[in-house]
């Protein structure tokens, strides 16, 4: 996934990083749930159900539900406060969203 890559690398502004891997990780999940045949009524959903979508439990979904929060607070508060562990840790979350999004 191209976000993910592109959240990787670090000569961008760490708030690019933050929304690139938020952004990838929320239509990873997505893809999880709508696979399973669901569809979310809200962002947040995506990311409670991923010990139910993909199996994966809450080291991954707890950092989605912090970047979930980060973000919200970034996009309707103006108040984006992130540094890099959380960016790292959102990345880490990503990728393991995106490993287990592949398997069959």
């Amino acid at each position: 996934m191209v976000r993910l890559h592109d959240a990787q690398n670090t000569t961008l502004a760490l708030e690019s990083r933050f929304d690139l891997a938020y952004n990838a990780a929320h239509a990873l999940c997505l893809a999880a749930l709508r696979r399973m045949g669901s569809r979310a009524s809200n962002r947040y959903i995506v990311f409670q159900v991923l010990p139910h979508t993909l199996g994966l439990g809450p080291e991954v979904w707890r950092v989605l539900d912090k970047c979930h929060n980060t973000r919200n607070l970034g996009e309707y508060e103006g108040m984006l406060d992130v540094d890099e562990r959380l960016v790292t840790d959102l990345v880490t979350a990503t990728e393991a969203v995106s490993r287990a999004l592949q398997k069959p």
